[in-house]
């Protein structure tokens, strides 16, 4: 398995911008499915965005599409969540993840699916 620290979180009003940063280590990097997911209190671990080490198609959940883009610096083993026209609503704890390639293909992100999670972050949207 990978570990991985996020970093970047914290509060910003409505309108405003955070990029989080997720960094692996300890195993191989690259043929992993990296993302991003997140839980507000009382609710259910949800995905938010998700990207191939080796490239391809992105996965976003319709509530971020358009506001958040996820990217990658495969030469720091680092993935980004640049999040732009913040939300109340984005309110909770970012967890970066992360799962090697393969199983069945994967429309919405499931959360049992991945093997390796950082601590989490916490992003607060003020309104």
């Amino acid at each position: 398995q990978v570990q991985l620290v996020e970093s970047g979180g914290g509060s910003v009003q409505a309108g405003g911008s955070l990029r989080l940063s997720c960094t692996a280590s300890g195993s191989t990097y690259s043929g992993n499915y990296m993302a991003w997911f997140r839980q507000a209190p009382g609710k259910e671990r949800e995905g938010v965005a998700r990207i191939y080490t080796g490239g391809g198609r992105l996965i976003y959940a319709d509530s971020v599409k358009g506001r958040f883009t996820i990217s990658q610096d495969n030469a720091k083993n680092t993935v980004y969540l640049q999040m732009n026209s913040l939300k109340p609503e984005d309110t909770a704890m970012y967890y970066c993840a992360a799962r090697p390639r393969g199983g069945l293909i994967e429309t919405v992100l499931n959360p049992s699916r991945y093997t390796s999670w950082g601590q989490g972050t916490q992003v607060i949207v003020s309104s």
